[in-house]
């Protein structure tokens, strides 16, 4: 079980938390739909390059990132989504696309929806394609102290920056 990293912090702070195992889904849709729960309540990681600085991007699976929002937000000259390639050796406890939003524990800044602030829980992916963690939010932001900001965007209307 590749959370080894995720679950010695969550335990070290004396968190709750539930582990969820479901049949492997590469996408936060996939996973909402094969444990059975609103894609809104899932949140979902992206690696975003800031100005050539590797961060953390969360919003609910339903939405995508708006780039432009972030870009705004930080101030920064060039966003963009990071490749794997750009972030693969970063996660060395995690399947790729499976990395937990704890950027604290992997050294990057997290920006986060702040609709994700609305819920008393929070869903992610558990550096797994068939695990999710889910604890309290508070917890999360707590531990992670996330930047919290209007980031989300529908994906109808995701816009390249």
């Amino acid at each position: 079980m590749p959370l080894t990293k995720l679950r010695a912090f969550l335990d070290q702070n004396n968190v709750k938390y539930m582990l969820i195992s479901h049949p492997i889904a590469h996408t936060t849709e996939g996973i909402a739909a094969k444990i059975h729960i609103p894609k809104r309540e899932l949140a979902k990681t992206v690696m975003v390059l800031l100005d050539g600085r590797l961060t953390m991007a969360v919003v609910p699976a339903s939405a995508m990132v708006g780039l432009t929002k972030l870009k705004r937000y930080v101030g920064a000259d060039v966003t963009e989504l990071a490749k794997e390639s750009d972030f693969r050796d970063r996660f060395p406890d995690c399947e790729p696309g499976a990395m937990p939003p704890f950027g604290n524990l992997y050294g990057m800044n997290v920006f986060a929806d702040q609709t994700l602030a609305f819920g008393r829980e929070i869903s992610f992916n558990a550096c797994s394609h068939r695990e999710l963690l889910r604890m309290n939010y508070a917890d999360f932001r707590d531990l992670v102290k996330p930047a919290l900001m209007p980031l989300a965007v529908p994906k109808a209307n995701t816009v390249s920056v």
